[in-house]
């Protein structure tokens, strides 16, 4: 006989309730400190990044970040500058997982995955095009 409020399926609901606690706990931090620090600035709190380094092109990462930071400052001009791709297909994509979720289909299926990976590749292509309009003025990664 097990004790009230210890029964079989109340373990996975608490186990789901920590994982979300510390996926948003995970979250916020990691939030505070692109807010806090400014990734625009490549340095001690962001280090140089090694796709740029190696390539000399614009990463997407690095321009998914200080888009965040500018977004959470409210610049949303900048925000489109340094990736609009991800700031438009960030919420896209949330909001696609979500109605999969809510219809009870957990997993992505692969062509999503091969669509996702070849648009972020096409996007890092023309975005590095000489004369593209939506380039940043800084030197960094």
């Amino acid at each position: 006989m097990t004790a009230p409020g210890n029964t079989p399926s109340a373990a996975p609901s608490r186990a789901r309730q920590y994982t979300a606690l510390g996926t948003a706990a995970v979250l916020g931090g990691a939030l505070a400190y692109i807010g806090l620090a400014d990734p625009h600035r490549p340095g001690f709190l962001f280090p140089a990044c090694p796709f740029k380094a190696m390539t000399g092109w614009d990463c997407p990462g690095c321009g998914g970040l200080r888009m965040t930071h500018d977004v959470l400052h409210g610049d949303l001009s900048a925000a489109v500058v340094d990736n609009v791709f991800v700031l438009v297909g960030a919420p896209l994509l949330t909001l696609w997982l979500l109605v999969r979720w809510r219809l009870g289909r957990t997993l992505m299926p692969a062509i999503a995955w091969v669509t996702i990976v070849a648009a972020a590749i096409v996007w890092t292509v023309v975005r590095n095009w000489p004369g593209f309009p939506l380039v940043p003025t800084f030197t960094g990664g």
